[in-house]
C-alpha cells in the first residue's frame, strides 16, 4: 500500500500490485478482512458491509505524487463534487460503459 484515504461513502487505495495477486483477489482479502475488523469496533457497525463491485484504475508513475495528493485530500475535495458525480465523469471520459443500477449497489 502506497495510501489509503477516503470520505464517507467510499474509499481510495493507492498500491503497487503484484504480478502474482489478482487484484479480485486483493479486493476480495481487503473487504473481508476490514469487515471482520471494523465489526469489532462497537454496535454502530454491527451491520456494516461493501457493496459488491469496486472500480480499479491503473496510474501512470508520473502521476503516483498527484494522486498521493487527491487521496490525501478528500474531505476538501468532495466538499466541492460529489464523490457519485466525479466517479461518472471518470467512467465517461474513457468512454467506460456502465449501468447505473449496478455501480453504487
Amino acid at each position: 500500500m502506497v495510501i489509503v484515504g477516503g470520505y464517507k461513502d467510499h474509499i481510495h487505495i493507492l498500491c503497487m500490485l503484484s504480478k502474482k495477486i489478482a487484484l479480485s483477489k486483493l479486493m476480495e482479502e481487503l473487504k473481508a478482512h476490514s469487515s471482520k475488523w471494523i465489526k469489532t469496533k462497537g454496535d454502530a457497525y454491527k451491520n456494516f458491509y461493501w457493496q459488491d463491485g469496486y472500480g480499479a484504475f491503473s496510474v501512470n508513475p508520473s502521476q503516483v505524487e498527484v494522486v498521493i495528493n487527491y487521496i490525501a485530500k478528500q474531505k476538501e475535495h468532495h466538499g466541492k463534487k460529489k464523490f457519485q458525480d466525479e466517479y461518472r465523469a471518470i467512467l465517461d471520459k474513457y468512454a467506460i460503459e456502465y449501468d447505473e443500477r449496478y455501480v453504487w449497489s
